[in-house]
Parts: structure tokens; sequence; C-alpha cells
């Protein structure tokens, strides 16, 4: 299934169904009087947040959306059956936003939740309710109210516990496939992760959602390579690995562009707690490795510094101690 976490949508409530003018007639009956029912009223929009689904993709195509009328009344006092809502399925974790993107009326972050976008239209009053002393065949009825409508944007933050982050190639699939039942596409390229891909880690007493983002690289916040569009789905995470390819050189001036560019996305992800791992340690000679790490730790200076480890995703090396170590991060949270 293709991932899309952003679509545009039009939706309309149902409108109103009419009321009846009509009377009484029957047999021996002289002086029946008006019996018109009322219309129903229109179908409402809901959007329901449902599980086991990570896209919405079902709105790409399809951005138009309209509820069920209400049915006109009738005689004999029948009123109109009112139109069915239409529930609108949306994955957990969706925020509905204004059509100007200005406001949020909604943010479906649990399984189950619902919002009434657009309510129907009430249905209009048949002649029954125009009979006074002095108006005793009245011939008015009222039309059904039209049902509200907007036009919408649906933007999807996946819900994971752990976010993924850094330059392409950093072996952020890699490390989800060997921490997780995932099966991202792994290849010695840069930008092979496309869209975030989610996997279950299972760890000694809990297990974890992680969430592998597209890789990020300077100027990402003005849109170049991929862009940062891909970090609101870190934005529900309650901590980060931050992963730099050990081969290549300058890790510190690698681990302070990608800071800068969540500095620059925003959202409290510069604030969420921090793992920064070294990968691919097992391409790097012991000697160089204790040295490399040296200088990475003294360009903190006298800043706090992040929690540091050094793993191979590909080699299997120091993933128990990740773990290990993410379960205890978690219990400081």
């Amino acid at each position: 299934m293709r991932f899309l976490d952003r679509a545009k949508i039009y939706i309309k409530a149902g409108n109103g169904g009419n009321g009846s003018a009509s009377f009484r007639r029957e047999k021996y009956i002289e002086f029946g009087g008006p019996n018109g029912g009322d219309g129903g009223r229109g179908g409402d929009i809901i959007f329901r947040a449902v599980p086991n689904v990570n896209t919405l993709i079902d709105y790409r195509f399809k951005t138009n959306f309209l509820a069920e009328r209400g049915e006109n009344g009738g005689g004999k006092m029948c009123t109109g059956k009112s139109g069915n809502d239409l529930i609108m399925p949306v994955p957990t974790g969706t925020v509905i936003l204004s059509e100007n993107e200005e406001f949020e009326y909604a943010d479906l972050n649990q399984d189950g939740m619902e919002y009434r976008a657009a309510r129907g239209g009430n249905g209009g009053w048949g002649n029954l309710h125009f009979k006074s002393s002095t108006n005793r065949s009245p011939r008015q009825a009222n039309d059904g109210l039209p049902g509200e409508e907007r036009k919408l944007v649906l933007q999807l933050k996946l819900i994971a516990d752990i976010g993924l982050v850094g330059f392409p190639n950093a072996g952020k699939s890699t490390l989800l496939a060997a921490v997780t039942a995932a099966r991202p596409k792994i290849a010695n390229y840069p930008f092979t992760t496309l869209n975030p891909q989610l996997g279950v880690m299972y760890a000694h007493k809990r297990e974890f959602v992680l969430v592998d983002l597209p890789g990020l690289i300077e100027g990402a916040h003005t849109g170049v390579g991929l862009g940062d569009k891909f970090l609101g789905h870190a934005e529900r995470t309650k901590m980060i690995l931050h992963l730099i390819d050990g081969t290549e050189p300058n890790w510190a001036e690698r681990y302070k562009t990608i800071r800068h560019e969540i500095d620059s996305y925003g959202g409290g992800l510069l604030d969420k707690p921090e793992i920064v791992i070294i990968n691919k340690i097992d391409a790097i000679e012991p000697e160089d490795l204790k040295e490399y790490m040296a200088e990475f730790k003294k360009s903190f200076g006298r800043k706090k510094k992040p929690e540091i480890m050094a793993i191979s995703a590909a080699g299997q090396i120091g993933i128990g101690e990740l773990i290990a170590a993410i379960e205890k991060k978690f219990l400081e949270i």
C-alpha cells in the first residue's frame, strides 16, 4: 500500500428533508385539517481513528465526500427518515486542520476517537406546525436546511515511541531491520528510505514502536533533498535515536547539522531525550574508533553530552546493549 501522510478534501453533510404540506382526506371526515410531517435530518460526517492503518491513501483520488440527505416528510404526520451519518476512517494519529492550516480542529491520537466535522441540516417543518386558531388550513411548509460543508486538510503523524534520524545512508533502515521484524529497503546509496517505516522492538519488559524517517541533509528545512516534511512523524515520539555513520569524517559537524535542521523544524523535537549512535564500527580500526570517539565527546565542551553508543547494525554488534539502554532511558522519561 502506498504511503500518503497528507490529503486535502471537501466534505458536505446531508441536507435536511423538506416538510410536507398535506391534508387529511378521509371519507366522512369533513374537516380533516393539516397532517404534513417534518422532513428528516441530514446525515453528519464523522472522522474515526482506526488501528492497523498508517496511510491516507484512501483520500488521494477521492476528495469529495457527501453525507446522505434526509427524506421529505409525508402525509399522516409521517416524519421523513434521517440520512445516515458518513463515517470516514482515518489512521490513528491523524490531525484535522482548516483549509489554510491555521486552525487544528481535532487530533485523533487514540484508537476509536471521533470528530464530528460537519453536521447535517435540520428537516423542514410540515404544515401541521403552522396550524392556529386563525389559520386552520395552512399550506405552508419549510424546506430542509443545508448541511454544513468544509474544505479540510488531513495530516498524519504516526504514533511511535522512538524516531530514527540522521543523514542518508547512516544505517537507520539497517538498525530498524536488526531490532524489529520490519523489512525496509536497504541499499548502499543515499535516500533508500523515501517514506517513514514502522517496526516493533521487543525489550525485556515492554515493546517499543520505532519509526525510521527518510534521511536529512543540510538545508532540509528549506526543502533540500526530501526536505523535513517527514519530521512531523517524530513529534509524537518520546525519544530520538540519532544515527551517525562512523565511516564518515567529522562526526561532530554531521551531528550539529542534523540538530540544526531539527531545531529549524521546531515541534519540540530538540528537547526530546536522545541517544547518539555511532554506526558501522566494524569498518573502523579499534584504535581509530577510540580516537574518533574522544574527539567527538570533546566537541561538546562544557555542554551536557547526550548518551553516546557505538554499534554495528549490520554486524549485530552492540545491539543488545542498545536495547537495554533504550529501555533504561524510557524509565527516566
